[in-house]
């Protein structure tokens, strides 16, 4: 992203969301002042955060000032015993979108109740940005959240951690039953280049990660 960066080094992580959590963010505001924030939560806590602050914009009768709420996600197919599983991951471990017309913040203006609901909900640790001066996604920003959220939906990442060298068994394709040596590993396009022997030699076969399975 352009000026908000997610933590360096996140990784994926295990959460239960129901589908409305994981509705992709758009930028089609029903506010035309509203802009989109990220906010800092304790790990484990976003969908605690998501409810508490949805109920909060209820009582305050904040539903002008304050949009959506959308912990981002993405699918993510894990390999256990060379059966596959779905389940859907956050990967801004957190963190918490939020659209907000803060106009009139920091002067006196209706901008400095909706940053007090924000900041106050519980297990809320502060904005991205500066404490004083919250820092607006922009579209760009917005946009690249959108396509991750949309391209994962059309294509779930694997999660499973493969080892130049080590051995695995082909469970898919014409090769399947074969065992092989690993002996490239490409995590973006999430493919491996197995050496399987073929007829007494050693042939390279690139595969897809859902294609093989680890040799315990």
């Amino acid at each position: 992203m352009a000026r908000v960066k997610a933590p360096e080094g996140a990784q994926p992580k295990a959460e239960a969301v129901d589908e409305q959590d994981t509705a992709p963010p758009t930028m089609e505001f029903e506010h035309p002042n509203m802009r989109w924030y990220i906010i800092h939560t304790y790990s484990g806590f976003e969908k605690k955060v998501k409810e508490s602050l949805e109920s909060r914009i209820q009582a305050f009768g904040l539903q002008e000032k304050i949009g959506k709420v959308v912990i981002p996600t993405e699918p993510v197919t894990e390999i256990r015993s060379g059966k596959k599983y779905t389940v859907e991951k956050m990967f801004y471990p957190g963190y918490v979108l939020v659209q907000m017309d803060l106009r009139g913040f920091r002067t006196g203006g209706e901008g400095d109740q909706v940053w007090h609901v924000v900041k106050s909900t519980p297990r809320v640790t502060g904005f991205v940005g500066t404490a004083n001066d919250p820092t607006p996604l922009s579209p760009d920003e917005v946009n690249q959240i959108v396509y991750r959220v949309s391209t994962g939906r059309d294509k779930p990442k694997i999660r499973v951690k493969f080892e130049k060298s080590e051995t695995v068994k082909i469970t898919d394709g014409p090769f399947a039953t074969f065992t092989g040596t690993v002996d490239e590993v490409n995590e973006d396009r999430e493919t491996l280049k197995v050496m399987v022997t073929i007829f007494g030699r050693a042939t390279p076969v690139e595969l897809e990660f859902g294609q093989v399975e680890k040799v315990e």
